[in-house]
């Protein structure tokens, strides 16, 4: 009798604790870049985290449990991203991460999160953190070769195949120099020069002026944040050929490149997810809808000004809980389930990722812009 009733006990209180379990939160771990350089695009994307986790849980959250953002600061230092990210599995048991923001973090936090065993979707533009594939890491932003494809599919349409580089010392930007010099031949893109510069410069004249004397018809500038809005200060002040034309790179599609550049920001060109030019495309284009009403939710919480930037949370949320949806919130079957994504329509391209695509966006999803008149305006040709 006593044997039975102790059975029973235990049997009550494991349903007590399953009920409990499935009442209680499911955290997400958000690895923003909240102060530091990059903190500019680590606060948007944390903004954005939150604003997506409250939309999903004012529709009832997944299988009836709320999502909790539990977020954690990198300090736009790779060191201190790793040591976030260790508290965010060690202490608060999240069950996925999004996040971190720049390459360099993601980088030092793949050994950690293949060894943890959970998700990892990180906001990151370089390759280096799916190219090779790792198991339990995945990201939103277009890979650098994508962006290198959408540029010169671009240049050779435009007869504009006639280039010279001016890109970053770090690893972006070498990132960038070396895939621009691999992808070129198969456009049959001319590069006629090179120059690097360190992306903490506060003038790049010299490099660019070396760049400038071959006589390119484009010059593309491979660097994140102030550093491309500097270039294209230094060449207005140079006064180059109207022959030559400066393309930047995906990562400078934002308010801020325009405002540091002022004038000198007219007519530069830059791939750039659809975002940027929604109520330009067409209203047969299937993200159309989604982008606009994205924007209006973006500006009725008061974020600022949308950049290419401001999507990529948004996605890697709706990614990972969809997922949930599906496969719940083990381990294993999470991550499988993250991998089959298939024909998502998300803010920054329509997603479908396979176990030999950790990305899952092509050239199509970004679009080609300039600037005109402190405005983005898309590109047709």
């Amino acid at each position: 009798m006593r044997l039975r009733t102790l059975v029973l006990t235990l049997l009550a209180l494991g349903c007590l604790a399953g009920a409990f379990a499935a009442t209680q939160p499911i955290k997400i771990g958000g690895l923003f870049d909240l102060t530091g350089k990059a903190s500019n695009v680590g606060t948007t994307t944390r903004d954005v985290a939150l604003m997506v986790v409250a939309q999903i849980n004012e529709k009832g959250g997944v299988k009836g449990r709320k999502i909790e953002l539990v977020v954690a600061d990198t300090e736009s230092e790779p060191s201190k991203a790793v040591v976030a990210l260790h508290r965010l599995i060690e202490k608060d048991k999240v069950t996925a991460i999004i996040g971190p923001t720049t390459t360099g973090a993601a980088m030092a936090c793949i050994p950690v999160i293949e060894e943890a065993k959970i998700p990892m979707v990180a906001c990151v533009g370089g390759d280096a953190p799916v190219d090779p594939v790792h198991k339990w890491v995945f990201k939103t932003p277009q890979r650098t070769t994508t962006a290198v494809d959408k540029i010169y599919e671009y240049l050779r349409d435009n007869q504009m195949n006639e280039v010279a580089l001016l890109c970053a010392s770090d690893k972006f930007g070498q990132e960038g120099e070396a895939l621009l010099k691999k992808q070129a031949s198969e456009y049959r893109i001319k590069i006629l020069a090179q120059e690097s510069f360190n992306p903490t410069d506060a003038d790049m004249t010299a490099q660019l002026m070396k760049v400038a004397a071959v006589k390119p018809k484009t010059i593309i500038i491979w660097t994140i944040g102030p550093a491309g809005a500097i270039i294209a200060k230094n060449a207005q002040r140079a006064k180059l050929s109207k022959g030559i034309r400066l393309m930047q790179c995906h990562g400078q599609p934002d308010h801020n490149y325009i405002k540091l550049a002022g004038l000198a920001a007219n007519h530069t060109m830059m791939p750039a997810t659809k975002l940027m030019v929604a109520t330009d495309l067409s209203r047969a284009d299937p993200q159309r809808q989604g982008l606009l009403t994205f924007t209006e939710l973006f500006h009725k919480k008061g974020l600022g000004m949308i950049g290419t930037h401001s999507g990529y949370a948004w996605d890697a949320i709706q990614i990972v809980t969809r997922a949930m949806e599906k496969a719940g919130t083990e381990p294993e079957a999470l991550r499988a389930a993250i991998e089959n994504t298939k024909d998502y329509v998300g803010v920054s391209g329509i997603y479908s990722m396979s176990p030999t695509d950790h990305c899952g966006l092509k050239s199509d999803s970004l679009v080609m812009i300039m600037v005109e008149k402190d405005k983005w305006k898309l590109l047709t040709k």
